[in-house]
């Protein structure tokens, strides 16, 4: 967090998925810029998570759920601004164990929202709505640095997942089209932080001599390596690529678009420049753990049908409009992450 401090308490910022891993990363951004904020989420994902900013007075949380139009429209009354974060969403295993309900969940969300956002508008404070979509509207692909608007033009994503995340921007362009509500796209690429636990409908996939709920890469491989794998079980050959972004970063770029009068109506990518094979990243976290001595070796497994091979980004546009740039390192986040990866496997929260 960058420190803002202006006074911006009289504005209320609504975030649904509150609760989730970039939700938590988001509220203490705004908080840390001075607004109030309400939160709502149902803890579908984790079941009932404690966050550091739970007794913030500025903060205030509904446990309740978003696709509730009455309570959506209820909570908009006073806010300044909706940040769209909540989804049924989880790792490369959600892709394949939920791909229905991760389609008509994630689609009665998302219409329940823009209902509640259309219905307040011109009536209370509402001002725009900033909608989280996904890096995975680029899944299908074939050339790169993907750009803001190739979304458009390249083939539509293959899993349903990431033709849900598309359908997001295609409700953000329609609720504008025909009720004229301001909204701001953003697209993170490849969080990476912690408080992201096991979810409750994670699916158990062998990796080896270990089980994990395959939630993302990072603790995965996390896990693997403090669980003393050996060879390490990588997915596919390891040369998938990856632009790992830190959430506090990603927050920041989040409520930069949110806030910026000239994200009016835009998309922006929002993530680190820097590309990161998998297998540079199993290396990285392995000399971390054991150190420079100990043999690095590695195993591929199968890959995933829908585990795409290159996800690169183009930053400019969020650089150039937003002053936007993802800064840590990932040395920096493994730093901050793997200390939380361990004392959450003590603590059987993963």
């Amino acid at each position: 967090m960058d420190g803002h401090t202006d006074d911006r308490s009289d504005m209320r910022v609504l975030v649904t998925g509150s609760a989730g891993f970039i939700g938590g990363y988001v509220v203490e951004e705004l908080l840390a810029r001075g607004y109030s904020v309400t939160g709502i989420d149902n803890y579908s994902k984790y079941g009932p998570v404690t966050k550091s900013y739970d007794d913030h007075p500025r903060y205030t949380f509904v446990e309740g759920d978003v696709r509730d139009v009455e309570l959506m429209v209820r909570l908009l009354g006073d806010c300044d601004h909706l940040v769209a974060g909540a989804a049924l969403i989880g790792g490369i295993s959600y892709f394949h164990a939920y791909a229905y309900d991760l389609l008509a969940t994630n689609e009665r969300i998302m219409a329940a929202t823009c209902d509640a956002a259309i219905e307040v508008l011109g009536q209370g404070r509402l001002r725009k709505v900033t909608y989280l979509s996904s890096s995975m509207v680029f899944e299908s692909t074939d050339s790169w640095p993907s750009k803001e608007g190739d979304e458009r033009r390249v083939p539509p994503p293959l899993s349903s997942y990431g033709f849900q995340k598309l359908a997001v921007e295609y409700f953000a362009q329609a609720a504008w089209d025909q009720y004229s509500l301001p909204y701001t796209i953003v697209r993170p690429f490849n969080c990476v932080g912690v408080g992201e636990g096991r979810a409750l409908g994670d699916v158990e996939i062998p990796s080896g001599n270990v089980k994990l709920a395959m939630s993302h890469v990072v603790p995965d491989l996390i896990q693997k390596v403090l669980k003393g794998q050996d060879p390490l079980h990588i997915l596919g050959d390891g040369q998938q690529v990856r632009h790992y972004t830190y959430g506090a970063d990603l927050a920041r770029g989040i409520v930069a678009a949110m806030e910026s009068p000239d994200a009016r109506n835009e998309d922006f990518n929002l993530s680190t420049a820097e590309s990161t094979t998998v297998l540079d990243l199993a290396e990285v976290i392995w000399r971390k753990i054991h150190g420079p001595e100990r043999p690095f070796a590695v195993v591929s497994d199968n890959p995933y049908e829908h585990d795409v091979a290159k996800r690169v980004p183009d930053v400019t546009k969020a650089r150039e409009v937003l002053g936007f740039t993802a800064a840590t390192t990932l040395d920096e986040m493994l730093d901050v992450v793997i200390p939380w990866v361990r004392q959450a496997m003590a603590d059987g929260v993963i």
